[in-house]
């Protein structure tokens, strides 16, 4: 997978490649050495294959001169006061290993192939600083290279991650589009190896949650105000050629939906916790909703088939993924003009995955999967008497009461932009109440009853009413 290379970054090197650097007075300050300097003009602004030549014949002197070694100090460290020199030394190492893949193998033979490096991402606390950007390119060409080709340096490489993701997070979290497309394909640069992605899983506070926010902006949906992904209120007309919701452009959604799909083949480490923190599925339905181009669309579904398939993701997220109405959107995906062989046959696939759960569920499975899935919606079986009837019993007394706890976990929010959610809660308190009255100290334990009560006053009149129904209800068999 090749992305081009950001414009932001392009033009940065491009601008430090023209820069004149006074090296004979670098030499005389004995900031760089004559050896240094040699090497350096050897390669400097010559022809690529006269570089590569040059580079090949003696890849060890040049080892020397970006890592140190033989009783030499890497150039990054003689050179650690002149910001000029450090800028134009990390462009031309980039451009080394660019120009000369093998160089790549030698440097991470060095005993300690990341030291001169790594102390430069710390560089300074302000995002648009050129040294730590630099050095992260190179880190990631660097590090990207030995994961293609054989990995070498493997404890290293493990060490040096952390830290390189801690400074691309920095890049996310910034309002730079620009910043935040160089981290993005940084971190696709390097999520090819099990370990990398296990590691950026672990650190997921700083290198997860700010591209999922890139996401739910583009979704039109942000962390505390989710209403727009489960009720699919935007449609494809929202998105345009420039850009989705919040300003996220089209290119940067589809970089950061390339990093988290390589993330998804980690999908049995990650499915659960990730809907859990997340409540992925939603969004990428949300997201697929919007979504205008056929490369954004081939790289949704790849990521939710990746995260449905494994055997011990399937009880939680296919549920949800039936709540939020997946199967219905992608029959409509079915009825488009789409060409790309692998996004058509990821939909079938995912459709058949779920035309399968849906076959073998009752309506109390459904009505279980919508209230553990934490989000309320009027679903047929909310107003059916007959299920009320059939199944009141069995939702207060299955797994040690575990739905209606989770009824009340529901009704202790808020619900600010979705106060639907409260009416629906409340509806089927009343229902309860009504089909099993002997429960109702069950409910009181749980304190459900208290938050109805106090749900009376609520400014919205749809939760008033079905609040003052599940009282009445109380009240009905307490003069009984």
């Amino acid at each position: 997978m090749s992305l081009d290379p950001p414009t932001y970054l392009n033009s940065l090197q491009s601008n430090i490649r023209a820069r004149p650097i006074p090296w004979e007075g670098a030499v005389r300050a004995g900031t760089i050495t004559d050896n240094d300097l040699q090497r350096i003009k050897t390669v400097d602004k010559v022809r690529k294959d006269q570089r590569r030549q040059t580079v090949e014949a003696d890849q060890n002197a040049y080892r020397s001169l970006l890592l140190g070694g033989d009783g030499e100090k890497s150039v990054l460290e003689s050179a650690a006061k002149r910001a000029d020199v450090i800028q134009y030394m990390l462009v031309l190492a980039s451009d080394l290993i660019n120009d000369v893949p093998p160089l790549a193998a030698t440097l991470l033979d060095h005993p300690s192939p990341f030291k001169p490096f790594l102390p430069l991402l710390s560089h300074s606390t302000n995002p648009e600083d050129s040294i730590p950007l630099l050095t992260s390119s190179f880190l990631a060409s660097l590090i990207s290279a030995s994961q293609t080709d054989s990995p070498k340096a493997t404890s290293q490489i493990d060490e040096a991650l952390p830290k390189l993701y801690s400074y691309l997070s920095t890049l996310t979290k910034s309002q730079d589009s620009g910043l935040q497309d160089i981290a993005v394909q940084e971190y696709s640069a390097l999520l090819k190896t099990k370990k990398a992605r296990e590691l950026f899983w672990k650190q997921r506070q700083d290198t997860v949650n700010p591209l999922v926010d890139i996401l739910r902006a583009a979704a039109g949906a942000g962390r505390d105000s989710d209403s727009t992904m489960w009720s699919g209120g935007a449609s494809i007309r929202s998105a345009t050629e420039a850009g989705l919701s919040g300003g996220v452009g089209l290119q940067l959604l589809y970089h950061v939906l390339l990093a988290i799909w390589q993330l998804s083949f980690e999908a049995s480490l990650i499915g659960k916790d990730l809907e859990k923190e997340q409540e992925i599925i939603a969004l990428y339905t949300q997201l697929l909703r919007l979504s205008p181009k056929e490369k954004t669309t081939r790289v949704l579904l790849s990521t939710l088939v990746n995260l449905l398939k494994p055997s011990q993701n399937r009880s939680t997220l296919l549920p949800i993924a039936t709540t939020v109405r997946l199967p219905a959107l992608l029959t409509n995906l079915k009825a488009r003009h789409l060409t790309d062989e692998d996004l058509l046959e990821d939909l079938n696939n995912l459709t058949s995955m779920l035309s399968d759960y849906t076959s073998s569920q009752t309506t109390f499975d459904e009505y279980a999967s919508e209230v553990l899935a934490g989000r309320l919606r009027w679903s047929p079986p909310h107003r059916d008497a007959t299920f009320w009837r059939d199944n009141a019993r069995k939702i207060l007394d299955e797994n040690q009461a575990e739905l209606p706890k989770k009824l009340m976990e529901i009704m202790q929010k808020k619900w600010e932009d979705e106060k639907q959610v409260l009416a629906i809660a409340c509806n089927d308190v009343a229902w309860l109440v009504k089909e099993a009255p002997e429960k109702r100290g069950q409910l009181e334990k749980l304190g459900v009853k208290a938050r109805v009560m106090e749900l009376m006053a609520d400014e919205n009149e749809g939760v008033r009413w079905e609040s003052l129904r599940a009282v009445g209800e109380w009240l009905r068999y307490s003069f009984e």
